[in-house]
């Protein structure tokens, strides 16, 4: 099993999405997304056209897959799973969390796009339930989250922040400078060991406070991060 996470650096595309945005719904040209995507899969030694994308829409629908979408639309969904081997599975993010998932016993992977609606969706429980479909067992499973904005600086309003902790208890948090805040990677760690799964590893990159990671919350107009998970084909 694989995972990969990218920074902002190494691409084409120029200010505000400068250098490495993969995103392609952020007004970037989509020749510089194009050629980013490239870049990045080589970078970490994905086949680039074994990569399937997601429209991401902080829901919690979860798309079975078995092969990129082609040419075809790509479906409104926040998370993917596969038993595929080498088809990569990829999040963007700009502050949401991605979260990485996969069962080398099974061969079966899985890619969340969990940002504070999709969290309290339940997108993370979601995806568990449809790898388990696939032969997946949650105490197999191993977890990545990825750079995402974190408890000490995601600022909300205090009913948001108590509406968050009734459906997630661990998503209370407070900024580092004393207000209302919303621990989205503390959510999901959570909802992940709640189903069994115990090997969960969550990066200490915030991406507010990284000058080397997009920031939406920082930012407004800015370039998307992309995590990944595969396993080598055999």
């Amino acid at each position: 099993m694989r995972f990969a996470f990218t920074d902002r650096w190494g691409g084409v595309s120029t200010a505000p999405y400068d250098e490495l945005n993969l995103g392609g719904a952020v007004g970037d040209d989509p020749a510089a997304v194009a050629e980013n995507r490239r870049r990045a899969a080589r970078a970490h030694g994905i086949d680039p056209g074994r990569v399937v994308w997601m429209n991401q829409v902080h829901g919690r629908e979860v798309a079975v897959v078995d092969a990129p979408w082609g040419a075809g639309e790509v479906p409104a969904v926040d998370a993917l799973v596969t038993a595929v081997p080498g088809l990569a599975l990829a999040v963007l993010t700009a502050d949401c969390t991605p979260v990485l998932l996969a069962d080398e016993e099974a061969g079966v992977v899985g890619a969340a796009h969990a940002g504070r609606p999709g969290l309290l969706a339940g997108v993370v429980p979601a995806t568990v339930a449809a790898m388990r479909a696939l032969g997946a067992e949650p105490a197999r499973i191993t977890a990545r989250l990825g750079p995402a904005v974190c408890g000490r600086c995601y600022e909300v309003p205090e009913e948001m922040r108590a509406r968050a902790a009734e459906l997630v208890n661990e998503t209370f948090a407070t900024t580092s400078w004393g207000t209302p805040a919303i621990d989205v990677r503390a959510g999901a760690r959570a909802q992940l060991e709640a189903l069994g799964v115990a090997d969960v590893t969550v990066s200490p990159v915030c991406t507010l406070e990284s000058a080397d990671h997009f920031s939406y919350r920082r930012e407004k107009a800015t370039g998307r991060l992309a995590s990944y998970v595969w396993t080598e084909a055999r």
